[in-house]
């Protein structure tokens, strides 16, 4: 396979806020514990692979927290209208 050279080094997607879910996903940079421990000594490729699989969960997270408020049934944006009481 034919390999690009890299000019720059990938940015650890670390922010610095770090702090675990039950199943070891970081809620900031959202890496498994795994990806995190292991990300000076991954190829370009895997960073690559870990940024497209962070990206799925940011897509994923957003759609559940769409479906939830959904659920709730509130709009906020939205302004009831109020009848006369008198």
């Amino acid at each position: 396979m034919n390999q690009q050279f890299e000019l720059f080094e990938i940015a650890n997607p670390c922010i610095g806020l770090c702090q675990s879910n039950k199943k070891g996903y970081c809620f900031s940079c959202l890496r498994s514990r795994t990806e995190r421990q292991l990300w000076h000594d991954m190829t370009t490729e895997q960073q690559r692979e870990v940024l497209r699989l962070i990206a799925g969960r940011k897509l994923r997270i957003e759609q559940m927290r769409q479906r939830k408020d959904e659920q709730l049934g509130f709009d906020f944006e939205e302004i009831p209208e109020i009848g006369e009481l008198f």
